[in-house]
């Protein structure tokens, strides 16, 4: 049974803005990650699942629960860490906690201080006297102290340093690893490499792309550098099928090669390079290209984030 399934999921907003025709599943016992720009969708469509929000058309259900007929259901499993938290600024994270806890029906207090322990959180301190970072934490806490069986993370490691953001992952990791499924949104794309098993792409309100990472690491062009003996015939090159942005500098060439590599290779081959490099492409690479052309492209905010990114590394 997936975790998180949705039929033809629909809420517009007008001029592109909101979801549409949202066909998505997420395998139960993986950490799924969400990609998109800001405006895109991705945090419309968590509070569909979450009912907190209606569909103009379409329907969801997580955990085999439909997501209208059985909300409370689905809350009770589910733990959620909204992109911006609100709470009650007067009361400490301890009092705030409590009070979540109590609406749980409980929870198992020590789990909640070592959560607390390894976010380096003070419970004692006011919530409106917390950092953006502490606040993040009161948040995570709250999500993850019930070993909900399904974990909906906004954006989980906003505000948090290098440190925290990998007891984050370290959290996700263990979340995973005990049964539970991960959904998260991120701007992070080495987070996303770093944790998740498959990645779906989102662009004004549509699915542009599910895949695995190994997967999307063939939708991106390579890129090629080859010191050669003698200069190329830069018209020859260009004319190979999935061979673009060419350049000469000398005797030394660059392109983006997309597709089957080979013909590229044999061509080469001819004007006798003495280095060929290929570089593998980045998550970054692959969410850029599939934003190529469209005006939807990674704002001011989102860009920092996505250059950070060099190669792809291992995923959970």
């Amino acid at each position: 049974m997936p975790a998180i399934r949705s039929f033809g999921l629909t809420k517009s907003y007008g001029e592109r803005r909101g979801v549409f025709d949202l066909d998505l599943e997420v395998h139960e016992g993986e950490i799924f990650g969400f990609l998109g720009p800001n405006g895109a969708g991705k945090t419309v469509t968590i509070r569909l699942l979450l009912d907190l929000i209606r569909p103009h058309a379409g329907r969801a259900e997580v955990l085999g629960l439909d997501t209208r007929r059985d909300a409370v259901a689905v809350h009770a499993a589910t733990g959620y860490l909204p992109g911006e938290l609100a709470l009650e600024p007067r009361l400490t994270g301890r009092q705030l906690l409590t009070y979540l806890a109590n609406l749980r029906r409980g929870v198992e207090w020590s789990f909640v201080r070592e959560l607390a322990e390894r976010l380096e959180l003070n419970l004692d301190q006011r919530f409106g006297d917390y950092s953006r970072g502490n606040k993040q934490k009161v948040g995570l806490i709250q999500a993850f102290m019930h070993r909900p069986r399904l974990l909906i993370l906004d954006e989980p490691t906003g505000g948090l340093d290098p440190l925290h953001q990998e007891t984050v992952q370290a959290l996700v990791r263990e979340a995973r690893d005990g049964g539970a499924t991960v959904f998260f949104s991120s701007h992070i794309l080495s987070e996303v490499e770093d944790l998740c098993a498959r990645v779906g792409f989102i662009r004004e309100g549509r699915l542009v792309q599910v895949a695995t990472l190994s997967d999307l690491a063939g939708m991106q062009a390579y890129r090629v550098e080859a010191d050669l003996a003698e200069a190329p015939l830069i018209e020859a090159l260009a004319a190979i099928p999935g061979v673009s942005d060419l350049a000469l500098n000398g005797t030394t060439f660059t392109c983006l090669a997309r597709g089957d590599m080979g013909p590229l290779i044999q061509a080469l081959a001819s004007y006798r390079p003495h280095r060929l490099v290929s570089q593998e492409p980045s998550l970054s690479d692959t969410f850029l290209h599939l934003y190529e052309g469209t005006e939807d492209r990674p704002d001011e905010k989102t860009t920092p984030e996505l250059r950070q990114r060099a190669r792809p590394q291992e995923c959970g």
